[in-house]
């Protein structure tokens, strides 16, 4: 792991994953940050817009729960609609063919971090 981190693209540690699978974070200030949420496959992370590709809607109703009962799908807690976990691809559900906002991540030790490639203000004023 390199000597400093930028805190500011810090989304959550891998640990943080452990209990729900999914974890929620925030980029950029104000009063409208920008909303998102890592989830864990079986290949490492991915991380995506918390907007439903259907109306724009949070998917999530409650703090980091973004999956479905056997944690295999995301789900919109709002319409139903399940999306894959690797690609965030809608399988079932108004928005079927469409897919979440993926957020670019990487990897470093235990945490996981905004894509050094991503500016955090430009890419949280593109969903504003």
């Amino acid at each position: 792991m390199s000597a400093e981190i930028d805190l500011e693209r810090v989304l959550c540690r891998l640990a943080d994953l452990q209990i729900s699978g999914c974890r929620e974070f925030r980029l950029g200030g104000g009063e409208w940050p920008l909303r998102g949420f890592v989830v864990r496959t079986r290949d490492g992370v991915r991380a995506y817009v918390n907007r439903c590709a259907h109306l724009r809607y949070p998917l999530n109703y409650a703090e980091d729960r973004f999956l479905s009962y056997d944690g295999s799908m995301i789900v919109c807690f709002v319409h139903g609609a399940l999306f894959e976990k690797e690609s965030g691809y809608c399988v079932a559900g108004p928005c079927a063919g469409l897919s979440l906002a993926p957020v670019p991540v990487r990897l470093e030790g235990d945490l996981v971090l905004l894509s050094e490639a991503v500016d955090p203000a430009e890419f949280a004023a593109r969903y504003e």
